[in-house]
């Protein structure tokens, strides 16, 4: 376990995805719930290390690069541009670091991986014959199999699989793999996450595959000191959360700062649990380096009852969205509307639903009221406070519970609606001037305190509010109603 001494050091990634397909909103929700975190540790006064990128080898990046007869790092070059241009599109931190696994201090340090793991007794040659499933990119036990097809790819056919391949002694690390999850209870959020892995350990651990042929398979990282192998996909991508860091270069300051000395939180979808929570964890161990400190699973979104897939047809971009409701509202509809932890199904529908009867019809609607009458019945701006912002709130967020922090704030947004409601300050001002005139400072100062909440969840709209306040003025409208 780590010996902690910098408090203020925080470290943050998403898992990389795959570029043998464009961004879908699945990811850009992980990414949102990511950039929130990472925004929020910022202003609680934290150096923060954001880190995404792309995963580029794999035999499915491989075989989409070949089905479009392109060399598989040109195609990877395009569709790694992708990603990187989620920055803009979801509003994302500007420092946020972007690595791609091509990258030649990643393909580095993912050897010297290799290298301490063996030289620790962890990998070993071995024959096999498996049930693959490509869409996984894993090997299959019958326990994982419904009606003899992956649970998650139930369109695919399982290949039979039979080659001398390098292993990882993942059964070495049953004991220790426990002891990490009793130490740490809140080590995979949410609990009953964690709960399946321990009940994955307790069937016993089988060793698993890290590498492929050349032959078969020459897209990726070769095997130390073997040309005949290249490195398994996920053995490979998994070192990214340490190579970001500079692991493996002759400067590792931001691995010692970060990895070692600060928090380390991994998110990932509820599909990853085993291999975040327990092969990287595993592998971590066998090279002597700390575990992460914290894993955060989300659900997944299905579109009209049925998951999204490229084969369905149903898969929704971010950027669709956000050319019809804009980058607010998705960080609104990923945080609030779509359930944190558990499966979310969305509809086109139930999104403009949404957009106007939270955003256009109950935020947007609230600020421009507020607004209007401070600009007509105060002369300046009422004094603010810097620190208003609710401990419940400050709690949630601290425990990564975003979804709880964001109706902590609708919850603000229904009450100062309701204060307005009943009190009518803008009659009461044309009785009672100073009476009315105070009400509303007090109102306005609710509604700069709702801007302080929105920071890291929809940073636009939190600055125009802001700004709006300071200035005593009332701001464009923020959310047009969708017809």
């Amino acid at each position: 376990m780590k010996n902690k001494k910098d408090k203020n050091a925080f470290y943050i990634t998403t898992t990389l995805p795959y570029v043998n397909a464009t961004p879908h909103i699945g990811f850009a929700m992980e990414i949102v719930l990511a950039d929130i975190i990472a925004r929020w540790k910022k202003l609680s006064g934290c150096e923060v290390f954001f880190n995404t990128g792309t995963d580029e080898h794999g035999e499915k990046v491989y075989r989409a690069a070949l089905y479009a007869k392109y060399d598989p790092k040109l195609y990877a070059d395009e569709y790694s541009e992708k990603f990187r241009s989620l920055k803009e599109i979801l509003g994302l931190s500007e420092d946020l670091h972007f690595i791609r696994t091509t990258d030649e201090s990643h393909r580095k340090a993912a050897q010297d991986f290799w290298k301490r793991c063996r030289d620790n007794g962890d990998i070993y040659k071995a024959n096999y014959k498996i049930k693959y499933c490509l869409g996984c990119e894993l090997e299959k036990t019958d326990s994982e199999l419904i009606d003899g097809k992956c649970s998650l790819h139930p369109d695919r056919e399982l290949e039979i699989r039979e080659e001398e391949n390098y292993f990882f002694r993942f059964s070495n690390y049953e004991k220790q793999l426990l002891d990490l999850y009793e130490s740490s209870p809140d080590f995979v959020i949410p609990n009953f996450r964690l709960n399946e892995m321990r009940s994955l350990i307790s069937r016993g651990l089988s060793d698993f595959s890290i590498s492929r042929l050349r032959a078969k398979m020459p897209w990726g990282v070769a095997v130390p000191d073997d040309p005949d192998h290249i490195m398994y996909v996920w053995f490979d991508a998994l070192v990214n959360y340490i190579s970001t860091l500079g692991w493996g270069s002759d400067d590792g300051s931001k691995f010692e700062k970060f990895w070692v000395k600060g928090m380390t939180v991994q998110i990932a979808g509820k599909d990853q649990v085993r291999q975040q929570a327990a092969m990287w964890q595993a592998m971590l161990l066998s090279a002597g380096l700390p575990p992460t400190d914290h894993i955060l699973i989300h659900g997944f979104i299905n579109f009209g009852g049925q998951k999204m897939s490229k084969s369905l047809g149903n898969v929704i971009s971010p950027e669709k969205v956000v050319e019809e409701f804009g980058t607010e509202a998705l960080r609104y509809f990923i945080t609030r509307e779509f359930n944190q932890f558990e499966d979310t199904d969305i509809t086109e529908s139930r999104l403009k639903e949404a957009y106007n009867a939270n955003l256009a019809n109950g935020l947007g609607n609230l600020v421009s009221r507020i607004m209007k009458m401070a600009e007509t019945h105060l002369d300046k701006s009422p004094e603010l406070p810097e620190k208003s912002i609710p401990r419940d709130y400050i709690e949630a967020l601290d425990k990564f519970e975003i979804q709880k922090a964001v109706n902590i704030i609708w919850d603000k947004v229904r009450e100062l609606d309701a204060k307005i409601q009943k009190t009518e300050p803008f009659k009461l001002v044309k009785t009672d001037s100073e009476e009315g005139k105070s009400l509303i400072s007090e109102i306005v100062v609710s509604l700069y305190t709702i801007g302080l909440m929105l920071n890291p969840v929809m940073p636009e709209t939190s600055s125009a509010i802001k700004d709006a306040v300071k200035k005593n003025v009332s701001p464009l409208t923020l959310f047009p109603r969708i017809e």
